[in-house]
């Protein structure tokens, strides 16, 4: 499969790596250059490319930067891009720690609502509750007792399809959490975020998780400080 990651980071280094582990055909962009990328590149053998591009090089999209810079994305990011092309998101809104304040999100909005929003396309919600290091070394066999569960929100049945298959190749079971108005269930703090959990207990972690925002994951008047001094 032809998969474009749009994000360098924690996330998209590692997947970035798994996927072309698995014989992927990976386009990766970051906020700065291609160039940038050439020890990536070297690594995995993925390509290394511009935003835009990465957009158009692939069946699945990967949206794997920090919630506040999907601003800055541009705004013809996704132009003229087919429409059965999955796009999914993996971010996480931390206002204190890095993003500051979004006023949709402090409203209620689910994150990745958000980003869909940004983006002016749908997208499918994964990879924004595990670690990166956990999604680089704990993919299992299927079957294997210790397989952790991964939570996919979104609206389309075929793109989490496609996203929950990606996610079972990685080593994970995918657990269906529901359209993306309900992924506020998998957002940082609720009891699946960060969990390790099997498929069953992913589940009953969804099922149990409240819509308030947990304090510490919502913007003061200081935000953004840091993540080793959080405001």
């Amino acid at each position: 499969m032809e998969i474009g990651i749009i994000g360098a980071g924690q996330i998209g280094g590692t997947l970035t790596r798994r996927l072309t582990e698995l014989g992927h055909d990976v386009h990766v962009a970051n906020s700065r250059s291609p160039e940038t990328l050439s020890d990536l590149e070297e690594e995995t053998g993925a390509t290394a490319v511009r935003a835009r591009e990465a957009a158009r090089s692939g069946q699945v999209v990967i949206v794997t930067i920090p919630e506040a810079a999907v601003r800055d994305l541009p705004d013809d990011l996704f132009e003229g891009v087919p429409d059965d092309v999955v796009v999914v998101d993996t971010g996480n809104y931390y206002p204190r720690q890095r993003d500051g304040r979004i006023q949709e999100i402090e409203e209620g909005m689910t994150e990745s609502r958000w980003v869909s929003e940004q983006l002016g396309r749908p997208v499918v919600k994964a990879f924004n509750n595990i670690r990166a290091a956990h999604l680089m070394e704990m993919g299992r066999p299927e079957g294997d007792p210790d397989r952790i569960a991964l939570p996919v929100a979104g609206d389309d049945e075929e793109d989490k399809a496609v996203v929950m298959d990606v996610i079972d190749q990685l080593g994970f079971d995918p657990v269906d959490a529901g359209g993306l108005d309900e992924s506020w269930r998998q957002q940082p703090g609720t009891p699946v975020y960060v969990a390790d959990l099997d498929a069953d207990a992913v589940r009953r972690a969804l099922a149990k998780a409240s819509p308030e925002r947990k304090a510490e994951f919502t913007a003061t008047d200081e935000s953004p400080g840091s993540f080793v001094n959080p405001a």
